[in-house]
């Protein structure tokens, strides 16, 4: 059995579970207490983060970025980079400036300080970098929000890399009730649709010791 190896409230794993449920890829899901550094998990990644899938073959693919790449050589049948190299360097743009620019201006002011210090015992939320998470996310938000009145999907006609990167973000401060909806209006039409696909059913179901989720984290009509 394919396994990955994640944190449930990691928005890179998130994404690739999104993937691989998209390319309906059967996969294992195992915790990974990456602060505990285990030599085991380190001799599959030896940066010590997650996700790492390992594959039946015993493949190890260690990182969100590698791990996406790696799917879409492996399992081309449900193509998610785009059909043109046009659409190809949108959407790669577009994961990058989640994966980059979102997570160091938001995720991790905000889910880092609230949920990573937490379950790895390493300090107290940070009130300075929890305002600047807040102050960052609206101008990202209003954003996402264009893409999602331009196009049909963030980076163009079809579904993509991009869309999963951008929902796994958004997921998991949804879960930790940081989103006004209300004041992103076009942002949330592009959220109902991309979180009623079945892919996403599982990460709505998902409950995190701990930690409570507002009602409408799993209303698919919010």
């Amino acid at each position: 059995m394919r396994i990955l190896y994640h944190l449930p409230l990691s928005p890179y794993c998130r994404k690739v579970r999104l993937v691989l449920a998209e390319k309906r890829l059967p996969f294992e899901l195992r915790q990974e207490r990456v602060w505990e550094q285990r030599e085991e998990y380190l001799a599959l990644n030896p940066a010590g983060t997650v996700p790492t899938l390992v594959e039946d073959n015993g493949l190890a693919i260690p990182g969100s970025g590698v791990i996406l790449e790696y799917l879409e050589e492996a399992y081309p049948d449900t193509p998610l980079l785009g059909s043109t190299l046009g659409e190809r360097v949108e959407v790669r743009r577009l994961v990058a400036w989640f994966d980059e620019t979102f997570d160091r201006a938001v995720t991790r002011n905000l889910n880092g300080e609230k949920y990573y210090k937490r379950v790895s015992g390493i300090g107290q939320p940070d009130a300075a970098a929890m305002r600047a998470g807040y102050a960052n996310l609206r101008a990202h938000m209003e954003h996402l929000g264009w893409l999602a009145e331009q196009r049909r999907w963030l980076a163009g006609p079809a579904i993509s890399l991009a869309d999963f990167a951008a929902a796994a973000h958004l997921s998991v401060l949804d879960f930790m009730g940081e989103i006004d909806w209300a004041k992103y209006p076009s942002a949330r039409e592009w959220y109902a649709r991309i979180k009623s696909r079945p892919s996403f059913r599982p990460l709505l179901a998902e409950r995190v010791p701990g930690f409570t989720s507002p009602a409408h984290y799993a209303d698919l009509d919010f």
